[in-house]
């Protein structure tokens, strides 16, 4: 399993456009992937509802977990779209 810690630095948070990009990311992940906000409950990171309700702000410390083969390509491009402002 692999962990990224990453500051969200995209305006909107993780809301609207880049939720979907993300959810859109991790659902394109073979194995399971999780976030979870600063110390919070980790939630599926394929769900948009489930992370459109860890209500994500710029600012914000988000853990991402991935696991299976690619797991570090999928947090590069999780950690990506959260950090794009």
């Amino acid at each position: 399993m692999a962990q990224r810690r990453v500051t969200v630095q995209s305006e909107v948070g993780l809301h609207a456009r880049p939720a979907a990009l993300f959810v859109e990311s991790a659902a394109n992940a073979g194995g399971e992937v999780t976030v979870g906000k600063g110390e919070g409950q980790a939630v599926s990171a394929k769900s948009i509802l489930a992370v459109m309700g860890l209500d994500v702000r710029k600012g914000d410390e988000i853990v991402i977990t991935a696991e299976g083969e690619g797991a570090e390509q999928v947090l590069d491009r999780l950690a990506e779209i959260a950090d794009a402002g």
